[in-house]
């Protein structure tokens, strides 16, 4: 069985109607049960490292972002093996991915493999390029999605299906 690991997450519940079906067949994540979101920090702290404190520190950095305006405006790829929406503006992602990498840095975003973190919310991944290039057709007129991004939340789960992620709190943003 998978470890139960934790993950910081803006949920784009504005971009369900555009991307819902895409993601369940063409991004894992989906099939955990997590839902269309930009990724803040994955993996976060082991879940039992989740103490008071750290949850207090967690509060306080999202309190210094503002709450925002978005708009998933444009397609992205990484190579042609992951199709995803651009954020507009980008910055406050990551200004909270540098805040959080800075105040834990056991818990670097995607474990330290990329210099650099780039917002996004995935549509699909790790499929022939046809079938996500046919993804792209299909969400491509959908856009943009617009939404207002008032808190990051936490979740807990397993990388396995069966809907195993579970909001464990979510944090306000200022």
């Amino acid at each position: 069985m998978e470890p139960l690991q934790s993950a910081l997450i803006v949920p784009i519940p504005e971009a369900e109607p555009a991307v819902a079906d895409l993601r369940a067949r063409l991004d894992r994540s989906a099939s955990w049960g997590v839902p269309a979101h930009i990724t803040v920090t994955f993996p976060f702290l082991p879940p039992e490292q989740l103490s008071a404190r750290v949850l207090a520190a967690v509060r306080l950095i999202a309190a210094g972002v503002p709450r925002f305006y978005l708009s998933l405006d444009k397609l992205g790829w990484f190579d042609e093996r992951v199709l995803w929406l651009s954020p507009a503006p980008a910055d406050p992602f990551r200004e909270l991915t540098n805040r959080l990498a800075v105040r834990f840095p056991a818990a670097q975003p995607y474990g330290g493999q990329f210099t650099e973190v780039i917002p996004h919310l995935t549509v699909g991944h790790d499929q022939p390029p046809g079938v996500l290039a046919q993804a792209a057709a299909q969400v491509e007129p959908r856009l943009p999605i617009r939404a207002r991004v008032t808190s990051l939340r936490l979740i807990t789960g397993r990388r396995e299906p069966g809907d195993s992620w579970q909001t464990l709190t979510d944090f306000p943003l200022g």
